[in-house]
């Protein structure tokens, strides 16, 4: 059997649903006896967007911030086919995004 190193990349505006996603891979992985590590916390994204809040009057302008939150983890896995197989039948929410990179 031949094993390959596999890196995933998760992203989410939801942590929780993040979180959970990550969980499930790395017990797939212990249960299989393949080395994992991670999932590493990566630097949250804050994307800001200012907004002019109306009605203003006269006077100060006053702005509203929005705020997005993007939260990313990193995952290494040392996997054979068998293992992937059952990574790639995890059930991922809509608000979580995955990516997989086999490394050589």
């Amino acid at each position: 059997m031949v094993s390959n190193k596999v890196r995933i990349r998760l992203w989410s505006t939801n942590v929780g649903h993040l979180n959970d996603v990550a969980n499930e891979l790395v017990q797939i992985a212990k249960k299989a006896g393949v080395e994992v590590k991670g999932p590493v916390p990566l630097p949250v994204k804050k994307l800001v967007v200012p907004l002019l809040r109306l009605p203003h009057g006269e006077g100060k302008k006053v702005y509203e911030k929005w705020e997005m939150r993007i939260h990313k983890r990193l995952l290494d896995i040392t996997a054979d086919e068998r293992v992937m197989r059952q990574i790639m039948r995890v059930r991922v929410p809509d608000d979580v995004y995955i990516e997989l990179e086999i490394v050589r």
